[in-house]
């Protein structure tokens, strides 16, 4: 038999295939990626026997355990780890702490299964310390500079052509935007700090030290900077990225309107997904009334309706760069012109994309 395992560098170095026997209300609060959620007890089951461990004590909770969990539940269970084992044969299991359900798994997959199967040491709680402690070990470590820039200067295009890159929004699977939602969910805090601490941990690995992550506020969508990062990010350098008004117009249509209707259709269909990109699309409108005012407000959602009309009729897009636009001069450019000007002193370089992908390629290599 392997033996159980306390090398969480190498579970998740090697992206090694983990089968989480928690109960699910707990695996939905937080989890790792390459895991599946196999528990020992439902969620009823849990409530339970934990209930029993705080009014009569392990052993009584141990043996309702046991009573809840047997017979043709139980069969049905440890076929379900057999499975994934066989599947995994590189792969662990574990619990919270890695004590008593992991222990309790591992014992009826041996006597029930004929399978022994190792264990994560520490369980759920240590995998996820040693995430937390890698991202914090690596904003104090390395070096990292911030790509900044106005709405729709293509930032996360600059990012896809770099090695160094850690791209915070897609980890979040949101645009970072008030118009930044996907079609599909953003993972829950925990998920999105385990994806970067993962990423961060890959690219240490590979030799990198110095990282380059775009501007973003606290919040990415619902998804919130771990605060030693945030910290950071109001004090590294900054590399400037400029386009034309006429180039930024394309790319937020591209993005916001040609793309995202796109994952909308695919996720629903042609009918029902185009009426929820819509909603998607003027709520995010309707979500910054505050901030535009009643008035700007109104006339740039009457552009935005009469697009999605004629998008809709006949599959134009072309009206929509009546909103984009107004948007961008009303209302973005001057809010970032603004933060461009608080942090002037900490620019270091701009330029169009070519010309900062080719200066951070060459900062990368100049600080090896």
């Amino acid at each position: 038999m392997r033996a159980n395992s306390a090398h969480y560098r190498e579970i998740f170095l090697n992206d090694l295939p983990l089968m989480d026997v928690r109960a699910p209300v707990e695996y939905t609060k937080g989890a790792f990626p390459h895991t599946v959620n196999l528990p020992l007890m439902n969620d009823i089951e849990r409530q339970k026997v934990g209930t029993c461990y705080k009014q009569h004590g392990q052993d009584a909770a141990i043996e309702l355990g046991h009573q809840l969990v047997r017979g043709q539940v139980k069969a049905e269970r440890i076929e379900a780890w057999a499975a994934f084992a066989r599947a995994n044969p590189d792969g662990y299991l574990y619990c919270f702490r890695g004590g008593l359900r992991s222990q309790i798994t591992q014992q009826w997959l041996k006597d029930e299964a004929g399978i022994e199967y190792p264990r994560v040491i520490g369980g759920y709680k240590a995998l996820r310390n040693f995430l937390i402690d890698t991202t914090e070990a690596a904003v104090a470590e390395c070096d990292f500079v911030i790509v900044g820039g106005l709405t729709g200067t293509g930032k996360t295009e600059v990012l896809a052509q770099l090695d160094n890159a850690v791209d915070l929004e897609r980890h979040a699977n949101h645009r970072g935007s008030s118009f930044g939602k996907h079609a599909t969910p953003q993972p829950g805090q925990i998920d999105f700090e385990n994806l970067l601490a993962i990423d961060l941990l890959k690219k240490r690995a590979a030799g990198m030290q110095q990282f380059v992550v775009e501007d973003e506020s606290r919040l990415i969508g619902i998804c919130s900077l771990p605060l030693p990062l945030h910290h950071g990010m109001q004090q590294y350098p900054l590399v400037w990225l400029e386009d034309s008004v006429e180039g930024r117009v394309e790319r937020i249509l591209g993005d916001y309107v040609i793309d995202l209707s796109a994952e909308f259709i695919a996720l629903h269909g042609e009918e029902q997904g185009f009426v929820a990109f819509a909603e998607r699309l003027q709520q995010s409108l309707k979500n910054i009334v505050k901030r535009l005012g009643g008035e700007r407000y109104q006339r740039l959602a009457a552009i935005m309706d009469e697009a999605l009309a004629e998008q809709q009729r006949s599959g134009a897009v072309d009206l929509h760069r009546g909103w984009i636009e107004g948007l961008l001069g009303e209302y973005y450019d001057p809010m970032y012109a603004y933060q461009r000007e608080s942090k002037a002193a900490r620019i270091e370089f701009s330029g169009d994309q070519q010309a900062v992908v080719e200066y951070l390629r060459q900062r990368a290599v100049n600080r090896q």
